[in-house]
């Protein structure tokens, strides 16, 4: 991904989350927003995908931490969620660059991405998200 593509990218993001309705922005405001190209080493390991720890780029999002639905004071030293957006994923998904209609395309990759990922964050599992349709 060129710098270019990075700039429009993460100004896509901070696009959709201004757009997003206030109670959302709100929930947002307790998570950070991670954007990077692909996912680190790290962040690979602690998935149980093998199949998305064999091909990175595939991945759009992943949330790390705890749910608020599972916090506790016992995990008061833990590090706070996080939500990571992935560009090559993302973009991959929504079919790249090209054409006219190209940043639209992102844009939703992105908010069903974020949406996905802050779903999470409220303790919906892989199921409940596809039945909200965000899979």
């Amino acid at each position: 991904m060129t710098p270019g593509e990075r700039d429009r990218f993460d100004a896509l993001v901070e696009r959709v989350i201004e757009c997003q309705p206030p109670p959302i922005r709100r929930l947002l405001e307790s998570v950070s927003v991670v954007v990077l190209d692909r996912p680190t080493p790290d962040l690979l390991a602690g998935l149980d995908d093998a199949d998305a720890r064999e091909d990175p780029d595939s991945i759009c999002g992943l949330h790390s931490g705890h749910a608020i639905t599972e916090r506790s004071v016992d995990q008061s030293g833990d590090l706070p969620s996080q939500i990571h957006l992935f560009r090559n994923g993302i973009v991959d998904l929504a079919g790249g660059w090209e054409g006219s209609d190209a940043e639209e395309r992102i844009a939703d990759e992105i908010r069903i991405t974020l949406l996905h990922e802050l779903g999470h964050e409220m303790g919906l599992d892989e199921d409940d998200l596809y039945n909200l349709g965000y899979d």
